[in-house]
């Protein structure tokens, strides 16, 4: 491989969490559960509200998206670790690199745009609860999901295609368990100007503005529920957007710890980023399950009554 030539170099080295053999059975182990976890909480989510009719509303369909993309996002990442953990490898092909890059932006930013639509919903059902069937109509919820996924695979190509022009010489080793954009741009010896200009731009458009929306959303919910004179009253209008107050802190908590450790040794970044890419996926199930009602009511159905719902 010459150096410098981009079209010779053929595969990236992945740092990974552990250079001791020792403990790559409890890594995999580990990942495994969590990743399997994962999968089947939100194939669970998603049977659930495909076959309960009840649960064909706005705020279901928001969260059946969620739980797809939840999966994906996770998919892009855990499997090929797994892989390499087993065999004894750390290497990724150069393809391979770029397309798990790629997926893993759209899911990532996909996901952040269906909780802002969430909160949305949210803000409508409560502050503005006889305008809701006509605000959220099945054509501005499907208009709303396919503007989140065209912007985000937009990006995430445009993104894609700049780093392709990169060229890449002697250092191939990424301090990470898959390709980040970040820590792939740091190791390549060409000219990346472009390409950290557009990801702060676009990092920072996206954490801002939908958080924003978020925080907005959220302030008008709680001064609407604030105005509610009986304390069971209070407590039902918060009931209905508690598991997506608790999946947006979980989700953004998260993302702010891979940030704010982003200067931090690559362990602390790698383990922050285990936090928002497998953890957060892996809980939402849960939180969803477990705070609302009719989710626990599908899921009996689905699991044949043995789920206990009180």
């Amino acid at each position: 491989m010459e150096a410098g030539n981009q079209t010779r170099l053929s595969y990236f080295i992945l740092q990974g969490f552990s250079q001791d053999s020792e403990n790559q059975p409890i890594l995999f182990c580990l990942f495994l559960s969590m990743y399997l976890i994962t999968v089947l909480g939100n194939l669970l989510i998603i049977l659930a509200i495909t076959s309960d009719s009840h649960l064909h509303k706005p705020m279901y369909f928001f969260l059946y998206n969620l739980s797809l993309v939840d999966i994906c996002f996770t998919s892009t990442t855990i499997p090929k670790m797994l892989v390499n953990i087993q065999t004894q490898s750390k290497a990724i092909t150069y393809a391979g690199c770029i397309t798990q890059m790629c997926f893993f932006n759209i899911f990532g930013i996909t996901n952040i745009f269906l909780l802002t639509i969430m909160a949305y919903d949210r803000f409508v059902a409560i502050c503005h609860p006889l305008h809701y069937t006509l605000t959220m109509n099945l054509r501005l919820c499907g208009l709303l999901v396919l503007m989140s996924w065209f912007i985000s695979i937009t990006y995430s190509l445009t993104q894609s295609l700049l780093t392709l022009q990169l060229s890449f010489c002697t250092n191939w080793e990424i301090s990470h368990f898959f390709c980040e954009l970040a820590q792939v741009l740091t190791i390549a010896c060409s000219d990346t100007l472009i390409n950290h200009i557009l990801l702060y731009m676009v990092t920072s458009l996206l954490g801002i503005v939908p958080f924003s929306g978020i925080l907005f959303s959220y302030f008008r919910i709680v001064s609407s529920i604030l105005r509610i004179p009986s304390a069971d009253g209070k407590y039902k209008a918060f009931s209905t957007c508690g598991s997506h107050l608790s999946t947006v802190s979980l989700f953004y908590g998260t993302g702010l710890g891979v940030y704010l450790s982003s200067y931090a040794p690559s362990w602390r970044t790698m383990i922050a980023s285990v936090m928002y890419t497998v953890v957060t996926p892996m809980l939402n199930p849960f939180i969803y399950s477990l705070r609302n009602r009719d989710i626990k009511r599908a899921l009996q159905k689905v699991l044949g009554g043995k789920l206990y719902v009180p």
